[in-house]
């Protein structure tokens, strides 16, 4: 493998990493991590249960409307009442810690949301799926450059494109993650009652995003100086092809004053000036003296 074939390997090695991780964090639900407060349920609804209120009837007899009278008491009063119960949300659903099993109970994201902040949601998700479709685009653009061994001006445009594609993908992911963050900030304050978590923070799957978002930065930069340092080499050889082009068309006359400067050199050689050779006189000729 040469030394321009390494080079592109090491650039779609970071595609292919950004790709892999926006399909992960678009594909799960760990967003958002945190805990909820729950009321524990009543023991004798949940038989079995370990976190359950334990209720006490208490009845007594008296001839006060001629019937009995019953009282309930709760136990466990104050904070024992209530248990954390754990949850995770991602862009498609939200889903927290069942009493019941030991399995979770998971609801769409949409019905959590305030209703207004609906369009803002399917903005992100639409942001978030044309930024997976960029970097898909520019992962087949790179590979297509590397099953060819051409360097031509066409090819350049191809590292100028991957640059270009790379850069909107991440810009379009850093705006779909902040949306996201907002939606779901407005969710913890205006959300449903039986929803509301009391801690929360950023799970793996939003570090993934980001992740991705910083890889496409990544590669936008490296692609581009690829890109300027290949078009600098291309036009420095199209420059020495067009000068030895030129220098072999010239070649013929620059042979052709040479013979000449040859022929000059020999007469010079001789004694004689070549330019004068028609004139030369012998000596024994008889000279004509014309009288007036």
């Amino acid at each position: 493998m040469d030394s321009a074939r390494r080079q592109r390997a090491v650039v779609l090695l970071p595609i292919c990493l950004a790709l892999a991780f926006s399909l992960t964090a678009v594909g799960s639900s760990h967003w958002c991590e945190g805990t909820r407060r729950v009321a524990k349920p009543l023991c004798q609804d949940h038989p079995g249960e370990l976190h359950c209120l334990l209720l006490i009837r208490s009845s007594s007899s008296g001839k006060r409307d001629n019937g009995s009278q019953a009282v309930q008491y709760i136990w466990e009063t104050g904070d024992d009442k209530f248990i954390q119960r754990r949850f995770h949300v991602g862009l498609w659903q939200s889903c927290e810690e069942s009493l019941s099993s030991t399995g979770e109970k998971c609801r769409s994201f949409q019905s959590i949301i305030p209703a207004e902040e609906q369009g803002v949601l399917w903005l992100s998700i639409g942001a978030e799926v044309l930024n997976i479709l960029l970097i898909l685009t520019s992962t087949i653009l790179l590979g297509s450059r590397m099953s060819h061994h051409s360097s031509g001006f066409h090819w350049l445009k191809v590292d100028a494109s991957v640059a270009i594609l790379m850069v909107l993908a991440g810009l379009l992911g850093m705006v779909a993650h902040m949306m996201y963050a907002t939606i779901f900030q407005i969710s913890v304050s205006l959300g449903p009652e039986d929803w509301r978590p009391q801690t929360w923070d950023y799970g793996w799957s939003y570090c993934l995003a980001w992740s991705s978002f910083a890889l496409c930065m990544a590669v936008s930069v490296m692609a581009m100086s690829r890109y300027t340092a290949a078009r600098l080499e291309f036009t420095e050889k199209q420059r020495l092809q067009k000068g030895s082009q030129r220098s072999q068309h010239n070649l013929p006359e620059t042979k052709a004053s040479e013979s000449v400067w040859e022929t000059e050199a020999s007469s010079s050689a001789m004694g004689h000036d070549p330019r004068s050779l028609s004139e030369y006189v012998p000596p024994d000729a008889p000279v004509k003296v014309s009288m007036c």
